[in-house]
């Protein structure tokens, strides 16, 4: 095996390249339908299992706390093992996790699946930005990063529609068996294509070597800054779609929720955006693209003020977009910024941010919701746009990093 420093990666001209691409394209679609599926079942889990609405959005919550506890000791099983190894035992285990969710007979045993499934889910987020940069040709790793962001998309859309439309006939248990065995397919993609890795030699990593990584990613101000935007972008970003079903379903506009449920096809927006934003980081740069796609986000937001449906859709649509093109080249700036000894653990800091801001802002702007109307959502996710431009400025300001 060659040693890291003389791998230059897979070119995007082959086979390889092409087989990663579509491999990590399946394993986002796997990971993120199943992490996102239950937040279209929680009417139905309220009415089935007894519960108040509380205690079954924990079902999202509790997946969501998994991830972020997760990626830090995955990133170190990845230097231990292999960064390929470590993804494969993840996506093996969240999809056999994912089969037995449907079968909890209660709230609280369904909780506990879920919770182990953000676990093993952790393992992707925290490594497939990590793989990328091992093996693939540094000129390319933005566009298939994009990629890989877009299959996300994909992924938490297609989750919840399936989700929501099995459960409509047969039940919450169907719809999550349907989700997981979607995802148990595209884990078959993801271990039938997935080519040998080259780019990283397997080392053993003590926890005393962890923890040195990890001190040594928070002292790299620029990898801090993006952990910022990850944190206020992602929030945000769930906030308007948590508390936007409440706005359309309610008084005003009084729309079925069924048919609010197709708002999360809203995300095909991101699948786009995703690939676009990472064709224009070889154009523009990274800092630029980062800055135009927050500012895109801010002003499908403003667009959301309107209280007229279909605005509020086209609205909707561009913050989507915007959200993905940030989230693209952010999560793709950490591994080209990280020292090659600290990027595992510097993706998976980026990631522990990221889904800490989801629950975290995605909970708080509920306080405002419910004492200013939509007003309170547009003004705090407006607030962590521009938090957002500060870190990403501060990013491009920053010193050469640390390692």
């Amino acid at each position: 095996m060659k040693a890291e420093s003389d791998w230059a990666g897979h070119h995007r001209e082959s086979r390889e390249y092409r087989r990663i691409l579509v491999g990590l394209g399946a394993a986002g679609v796997a990971t993120f339908a199943q992490l996102h599926s239950p937040q279209a079942l929680l009417t139905v889990l309220r009415a089935d299992l007894g519960a108040p609405p509380s205690d079954v959005a924990l079902t999202v919550s509790f997946a969501m706390l998994g991830v972020a506890l997760a990626v830090v000791p995955w990133s170190w099983a990845a230097d231990r093992f292999g960064r390929l190894n470590a993804m494969r035992a993840a996506i093996a285990a969240s999809a056999i996790l994912g089969v037995l969710a449907a079968f909890s007979p209660f709230l609280h045993v369904l909780l506990a699946v879920r919770f182990l499934e953000g676990l093993a889910l952790g393992g992707l987020p925290a490594l497939a930005m990590t793989y990328l940069h091992d093996e693939i040709d540094a000129r390319f790793t933005a566009s298939a990063a994009a990629v890989y962001i877009a299959g996300t998309s994909v992924g938490g859309m297609s989750g919840r529609l399936v989700a929501g439309f099995v459960a409509g006939f047969w039940g919450w248990r169907a719809g999550l068996a349907v989700v997981a065995l979607l995802c148990v397919g595209a884990a078959a993609v993801f271990f039938a294509l997935m080519p040998a890795a080259r780019g990283h030699v397997v080392r053993r990593v003590s926890l005393g070597d962890l923890s040195r990584s990890v001190l040594g990613c928070l002292r790299d101000r620029g990898l801090v800054t993006l952990y910022l935007t990850a944190f206020a972008l992602f929030g945000g970003f769930v906030a308007v779609y948590n508390y936007l079903a409440f706005r359309l379903e309610g008084p005003g506009f009084g729309l079925p929720a069924a048919l609010v449920s197709w708002l999360f096809a809203s995300y095909l927006a991101g699948t786009v955006s995703a690939g676009w934003a990472g064709r224009l980081v070889p154009r523009f740069g990274r800092f630029q693209t980062l800055v135009g796609s927050i500012l895109v986000m801010a002003v499908g937001l403003f667009v959301m003020l309107v209280d007229h449906v279909v605005v509020i859709i086209v609205g909707l649509l561009v913050m989507t977009a915007g959200f993905f093109g940030a989230h693209a080249v952010a999560s793709s700036w950490v591994g080209a910024r990280a020292a090659s000894n600290i990027r595992a653990q510097a993706t998976a800091l980026y990631n522990v941010f990221y889904y800490s801001g989801s629950a975290v802002v995605g909970w708080a702007v509920g306080f405002s919701w419910m004492g200013s109307g939509w007003i309170g959502v547009v003004v705090p996710v407006a607030l962590l746009c521009l938090v957002a431009l500060v870190a990403a400025v501060l990013t491009h300001r920053a010193a050469r990093p640390v390692g």
